[in-house]
């Protein structure tokens, strides 16, 4: 059985909306697992799917189960799943502004009745794998960069001392090298604190890279699987993502006379 099993989810938006159309993956215990897709695809909404954060914003899954760890979970609320071991870091980071880096962190810690000792430690692991994060404790978050705010909310969700982890675009607006030391991170998490990680990425290079399963989702719908290493290699998958095909990579100028033929809906 999949750590993490989400079973033919339909979602509609107040009540008009349908934005997932019969949506299936599982997630293995202990692996990284991507799910792939343009801006408007459904990634995120996979993901508050998931972590049951779709309540607040109008949205209603109408069919469909998720279970985790052996057990339904897509009627219970996002505090009882992060006791349970899940939690989710959103787009966009969401720090609290206003609260320095060890505060914020601090937060992630609220649904653990922990020691003082016991949070002491939980913070000592997160400065490890992000130092950075130890060098700007005392800033508040409003004032550090894009990248040292996504390491504050990854770190903020390790805080929870969760299993696993639901990851929303953790590249956007963030200079390339420091998206290399975030997925670098997460890779060592994974296999050092077996963290399972299932992450919405538009950057399919970089995600596929670090990623050991993908999936590929175009206007709400699985439209393809596979193993990162063949997603990568596939010619369908470098024509309309990596904007590389069989005769190199096409330029911006070429794009505008270029029609789309995606084969996997023909």
């Amino acid at each position: 059985m999949s750590y993490l099993s989400v079973n033919n989810i339909e979602v509609i938006y107040d009540h008009v909306i349908l934005v997932l159309k019969g949506v299936s993956l599982q997630v293995p215990q202990g692996k990284i697992v991507a799910l792939l897709g343009a801006n408007g695809a459904g990634k995120s909404t996979t993901l508050k799917t998931i972590s049951t954060l779709l309540r607040g914003e109008r949205g209603d899954v109408t069919k469909g189960e998720v279970h985790f760890q052996g057990q339904r979970i897509d009627q219970l609320t996002p505090n009882e799943l992060v006791k349970r071991g899940l939690s989710q870091v959103m787009e966009g980071r969401h720090c609290f502004g206003h609260l320095t880096i060890e505060e914020n962190l601090l937060t992630g810690a609220y649904t653990r009745q922990a020691s003082r000792a016991q949070l002491r430690d939980s913070l000592d692991k997160v400065y490890h794998y992000f130092p950075r994060l130890k060098e700007r404790r005392a800033s508040q978050a409003g004032y550090t960069s894009g990248g040292e705010q996504q390491m504050c909310a990854i770190g903020r969700a390790l805080m929870a001392q969760p299993s696993m982890i639901l990851l929303d675009e953790p590249s956007m607006g963030i200079a390339p090298q420091i998206v290399a030391e975030i997925f670098g991170i997460v890779k060592d998490l994974n296999v050092r604190e077996n963290v399972s990680f299932l992450l919405a990425e538009q950057n399919t290079s970089v995600a596929l890279r670090y990623a050991d399963f993908g999936y590929i989702l175009e206007n709400g719908r699985v439209v393809m699987e596979g193993a990162a290493a063949d997603l990568a290699a596939n010619e369908d998958v470098k024509e309309f993502y990596l904007g590389v095909s069989g005769a190199g990579r096409k330029s911006f100028r070429d794009q505008k006379f270029y029609r789309r033929r995606k084969r996997w809906l023909a």
